[in-house]
């Protein structure tokens, strides 16, 4: 099994979202965990961009648009949920991403969780 890339700027992300995890809890809006991770990740230096719009195409012509929650210093996706539970379609959701993006590493974050829900997306690792 493939490990995640970029092994040492993720753990920086965790880092950050579980200071805003133990900081918030759960019970918020995914839009207040991203905010307050935004704000967090500034905190401490790490670049992102929030809502990144990345273009999908088919055959070369725009066919739709996704949206990443946090794409982190162009390399790595942050997807936030605040669900009872991650289900397999965020990770189909995130891999879709990932690619049309051009990127190989992701993490989905769940806030609603105690303690806070941590998976890694990418290449060769499992969905779940």
């Amino acid at each position: 099994m493939n490990e995640l890339g970029h092994k040492e700027l993720s753990g920086r992300v965790i880092e950050a979202a579980i200071a805003v995890h133990t900081a918030l809890g759960p019970g918020f809006i995914e839009s207040v965990y991203e905010t307050a991770l935004s704000v967090e990740l500034e905190a401490r230096g790490i670049g992102y961009e929030r809502q990144k719009v990345v273009r999908v195409q088919h055959r070369g012509v725009d066919v739709g648009e996704h949206r990443l929650d946090l794409l982190v210093e162009k390399c790595l996706l942050v997807e936030l949920k605040a669900v009872k539970e991650l289900e397999d379609i965020f990770f189909v959701i995130g891999r879709s991403q990932m690619k049309a993006a051009g990127i190989r590493d992701g993490l989905i974050l769940n806030f609603s969780t105690m303690p806070l829900t941590i998976k890694r997306i990418g290449p060769g690792l499992p969905h779940s």
